[in-house]
């Protein structure tokens, strides 16, 4: 038991940051009705979380690299476990909201250390069965959110589902006090401040941008002034990448596998949990199901499909070629999304679980294969940087697909009137434009990863994280 302590506090810390991504989508009617607040006001409930996750997960892991990543790690856990218990205290959305934004700083912290631990901790067989388990567990927490909380909103409250998260936390601590040793960069020099500040800011305006978008438009003033600023920041960014300690090395991007694997990760986001939110809209002010239902029939097809895999095939998906696992996985992602854009007003919940179960499927051989592949692309020592980076480009790709998905659904539906019909198309084109996403994805990785990645000659081992 002692030897998965470490996977175990990984999982943990995973499935909470991921899990919360979108596990306030069926409860945001009820805490409009507490707050007596508007339903687009509470979009922000969803969406600053994203943003705070999406702008600091590179820079948490370039903190990992020097200072620590057990540190870093258990600090991430400390910082989200008090900020759920500020969401569920929360008197009003502003609070709530504020909240949820520091509670995307701890998840950044976790976030950008899951990788490089179980990267460093396992090694040979225990490698594979490491990174499958923990990539199931990423799919699974993805795609369980809207379950997780409809269940508890309709049982309990939607306070309930912030409070959940401190004994879970409590635990991760035990398990990586126990099981996880301390493991960091062995190079020194300063830490890259000004890199970190630019990125931060060029992440946070650039997804602000999109976000913004899918509310207000592509030709807002406030939307194009966060692009700009976004564009400046991320210019300032690759400038910084000159000095000594950069925190992100892109000289790591000249492997195109690297590059094409990192493209994969968004895009898979994008294509496979983007469109779940207007999924549950759809189930729920179409439909009338409840947050229970809504949550079974939107969300726990494609998690089980992924945990099946990843449990189940997760050693044997690491012994073959990254191209195949995460081309093909890719593909499957876009069949499912094909299989659901079959909706009309006669339709029912149950139309979308083939389509969901065959995107879980391609979930639980893309998400964890394709990390496994961005290790093994970089040195060792590098571990957090690529992992902060891996991590990056997943949730700016949520965000992405969130804000493009966002934009087409309510415009079909102002194009429908508000109809059933006008639900039904809207999100019958998000899924379309989800299916083709996962589709150029999967081209891209089969055509230009030609190989299995292979870990480069790189620094010495570090010590093993558990004894």
């Amino acid at each position: 038991m002692r030897k998965w302590s470490p996977l175990i506090a990984v999982c943990l810390g995973t499935f909470l940051l991921l899990v919360d991504v979108l596990i306030v989508v069926v409860a945001l009617p009820a805490i409009s009705d507490d707050f007596h607040a508007d339903y687009t006001d509470l979009q922000w409930v969803i969406d600053g979380y994203a943003l705070s996750l999406a702008a600091l997960v590179l820079g948490a892991g370039s903190l990992a690299d020097r200072f620590g990543r057990r540190r870093t790690y258990l600090s991430g856990i400390g910082i989200f476990a008090i900020s759920s218990l500020l969401c569920a205290l929360a008197p009003n959305e502003q609070a709530l909201i504020a909240g949820r934004i520091l509670q995307g700083f701890g998840g950044a912290a976790m976030f950008a250390c899951t990788a490089a631990l179980l990267n460093f901790t396992y090694h040979g067989h225990d490698r594979g069965v490491a990174f499958g388990i923990w990539g199931a567990v990423n799919g699974v927490a993805a795609a369980a959110g809207p379950l997780a909380g409809g269940l508890l909103t309709e049982h309990f409250s939607w306070r309930s589902v912030f409070l959940i998260n401190l004994p879970i936390c409590l635990v991760a601590v035990w398990f990586t006090i126990r099981g996880v040793s301390e493991s960091r960069a062995p190079w020194g020099g300063r830490f890259d401040l000004p890199g970190t500040i630019s990125f931060t800011v060029a992440a946070a305006a650039l997804t602000y941008g999109l976000i913004r978008a899918g509310e207000a438009g592509w030709t807002d003033g406030v939307t194009l002034a966060a692009f700009a600023a976004g564009l400046l920041a991320l210019v300032l960014f690759l400038a910084e990448t000159r000095s000594d300690h950069p925190m992100l090395d892109l000289t790591l991007f000249r492997r195109v596998p690297f590059t094409v694997l990192i493209v994969a990760a968004f895009l898979a986001h994008a294509a496979a949990f983007s469109y779940l939110p207007f999924s549950m809209i759809w189930l729920q002010r179409v439909l009338g199901d409840g947050p229970v239902d809504a949550g079974l029939y939107g969300a726990l097809p494609m998690a089980a499909a992924a945990l099946v895999v990843g449990a189940s095939a997760g050693r044997f998906l690491q012994r073959i070629a990254a191209r195949w696992t995460v081309g093909l996985g890719l593909l499957l992602i876009a069949v499912g999304n094909l299989l659901q854009a079959r909706i009309d007003t006669d339709s029912t919940g149950a139309a979308l679980i083939p389509g969901l179960i065959v995107a879980g499927l391609g979930v639980g051989c893309v998400l964890p294969t394709n990390a496994s592949a961005v290790m093994a692309e970089v040195p060792r020592e590098r571990s957090g940087m690529a992992g902060g980076a891996l991590n990056t480009f997943r949730q700016l790709g949520l965000a992405f697909g969130v804000a493009v998905f966002g934009t087409v659904f309510t415009n079909r539906i102002a194009d429908g009137h508000g109809s059933p019909d006008g639900f039904a198309d809207g999100l019958n084109a998000t899924l379309l434009i989800a299916s083709g996403t996962a589709l150029a994805g999967g081209v891209l990785v089969l055509v230009l990863v030609r190989k299995h990645a292979a870990a480069p000659a790189a620094a010495p081992a570090e010590p093993s994280a558990h004894r």
